[in-house]
């Protein structure tokens, strides 16, 4: 008898190899414009990263802008709980080098500024985050809406509309479980919904779970990971390598 968790785990391999081969043969619709350095998959834990997807409740083409995983230092011990990819549209680079072009990989990990401007930036963004450990719906959401909430009131945006909009999210996971190899999508649309999928593994479902329209939460979200207070530094770093080498490629130019 099979055994439940290798089961999911193997179609979890299953699907990373079959969006690896459909991107590396498909990668002709996705180039980035006026660009040489070829975008990788980037592997991180047990998943596999494409360097292009197709984004749930979007049109759009998007590259991978880097990865890596979440967790917490526990005296001497890094429990790791997920792992998470950025991926952007694929204007994103042309809209960020006019300003970021030339400056170092440590430079931009380091810049603030730089992690907002891909937060709030006129492009559209995607976020896979697989699970490493299980974990219920209401133990995932409950933390990153409290993420989030601490966010908007920093920046003073924190009406009775993204009160509503953080209640709708709490909701939507409400029901959902998480285990080992299984994920959750995220797309941060350019009208400023944000878009929620669910994944026993990490095949991108075709339709949204769920649609919350407020601009505000919805960057929080992204911010909560990449931000000055992001849960994944290690994401953080890749995207700072990533990008500060297609900006050094001319890419957008």
């Amino acid at each position: 008898m099979s055994h439940p968790k290798l089961h999911s785990y193997m179609l979890a391999i299953a699907c990373n190899f079959m969006i690896f081969i459909l991107s590396a043969t498909g990668s002709r619709n996705y180039n980035l414009e006026h660009c040489d350095f070829s975008v990788t998959p980037l592997k991180v834990d047990n998943v596999t990263f494409p360097p292009f997807v197709k984004a749930t409740a979007s049109n759009n083409n998007f590259f991978l802008g880097g990865a890596g995983v979440r967790g917490l230092q526990e005296h001497a011990k890094f429990i790791k709980f997920t792992d998470i990819g950025i991926y952007l549209q694929h204007n994103a680079i042309s809209s960020l080098a006019s300003k970021w072009h030339g400056k170092s990989p440590k430079k931009l990990t380091r810049s603030i500024h730089f992690f907002r401007d891909i937060i709030t930036g006129p492009f559209e963004k995607f976020m896979q985050v697989t699970m490493i450990l299980p974990l219920t719906g209401p133990q995932y959401s409950e933390k990153v809406a409290e993420n989030c909430v601490a966010i908007l009131k920093s920046l003073k945006v924190y009406t009775n509309e993204e009160q509503k909009a953080t209640e709708k999210f709490l909701s939507v996971f409400k029901k959902e479980t998480f285990a080992p190899g299984s994920s959750i999508f995220f797309t941060v649309l350019h009208q400023g919904s944000l878009a929620i999928s669910f994944s026993k593994d990490a095949c991108i479902p075709k339709v949204e779970a769920a649609i919350i329209k407020n601009k505000a939460f919805s960057e929080a979200v992204l911010e909560s990971m990449i931000g000055e207070n992001g849960v994944s530094p290690a994401a953080k770093k890749s995207l700072a390598t990533r990008l500060s080498k297609l900006f050094k490629q001319g890419c957008g130019n």
